[in-house]
């Protein structure tokens, strides 16, 4: 048996090794290429716009909610409960992200990235929750109807406009790589919109004494929430699922293995999401001319990196048929 390590670092963080274990002919023979690529925004800016969003928004939930109960406004008071939920959802978003940058260890060989997706998922079913909450208020206003204050509805959900628009350009940068900040953005885009339905229902209340329009326009509110919400459930589900990334077509990538040098199948091909912005990869790649060298293998994992997106990748050498398949559990284990 024979072994050869090459590893190359740099300080941008990018690293491939290559280890070559060969056997006799009965046995498996393995190579891993690792490459690792992070992308991020600026944690810096990041954790800014956290703070700053986190801070303005728990203010205005308490200005919102007292506001809300003086006018009688269920729109108003349904808002505030919703802005509550997304500086919960902010926090532990925030938290996540923190968390997403921890160097792995010895329990968890990955660090702690893959907390991000988890938070994504519980922002889009807190979202969902508070869309419950938002219709129920809304029907019982609806049957119960109660003067409005428009004009104080109106002020305050003008300051929710302003409050929210900013928090949401905050996340702006971020929110096209990163499904957890994308969340995020979600939230405040998403709170911004329902501040403009409630000042327009403000409005319309305090000139024609249309106190149903506040419960109506909670309703409508709640099927735009739920609409924008639903693909990020979907996609923070499939990622928790360990479904290969809405990103990635996982046939062109099992196509561009086996047109490389001296491959003639491509056998146990996982991908799936390490993280909202990283995806890792493991494969068997069937040899039977032999090994092709840890070139040959740093190379397709540079490729994997750059025009696939996929950081960490994971490369297993078979000689051919004649070998014994190698199992999930060793597949897993060479990760």
């Amino acid at each position: 048996m024979s072994h050869h390590h090459d590893h190359s670092h740099d300080h941008d963080h990018e690293h491939e090794h290559a280890h070559a274990h060969q056997h006799g002919s009965k046995g498996c023979s393995h190579d891993h290429g690792h490459g690792h690529h992070h992308h991020h925004g600026d944690p810096n800016t990041m954790g800014r716009a956290f703070a700053i969003a986190i801070l303005l928004n728990s203010v205005f939930v308490a200005i919102e909610f007292g506001y809300g109960f003086l006018a009688n406004s269920t729109a108003l008071m349904a808002d505030a409960g919703h802005n509550l939920s997304d500086v919960l959802g902010l926090m532990l978003a925030w938290g996540a992200a923190i968390l997403a940058k921890r160097l792995p260890n010895g329990r968890y060989t990955y660090g702690l990235r893959s907390s991000s997706m988890l938070a994504a998922l519980f922002n889009a079913m807190l979202l969902m929750a508070a869309c419950g909450g938002i219709a129920w208020e809304a029907v019982q206003q609806l049957i119960h109807p109660d003067p409005v204050g428009g004009l104080t509805v109106s002020l305050v959900a003008g300051v929710g406009i302003l409050i929210n628009g900013f928090s949401a350009w905050l996340f702006m940068s971020g929110s096209k790589d990163d499904v957890n900040i994308r969340g995020a953005y979600l939230h405040m885009a998403a709170d911004a919109a329902i501040s403009l339905g409630v000042l327009i229902a403000g409005v319309v209340v305090m000139y024609t004494g249309w106190n149903w329009l506040d419960p109506v326009v909670s309703m409508l509110i709640v099927g735009f929430i739920v609409y924008s919400t639903w693909a990020l459930l979907k996609q923070s589900l499939r990622m928790v699922m360990a479904a290969v990334p809405d990103h990635i077509d996982g046939a062109q990538i099992a196509d561009f293995l086996r047109a490389q040098p001296g491959v003639s199948a491509v056998q146990d091909l996982h991908i799936w999401a390490m993280s909202t912005t990283e995806t890792a990869l493991t494969v068997q790649l069937v040899t039977p001319q032999g090994h092709p060298g840890d070139a040959a293998l740093d190379t397709i994992s540079r490729q994997l990196r750059e025009e696939y997106a996929i950081h960490h990748s994971t490369l297993q050498v078979r000689l051919g048929a004649d070998a014994p398949a190698c199992s999930l559990q060793t597949a897993k284990h060479v990760v």
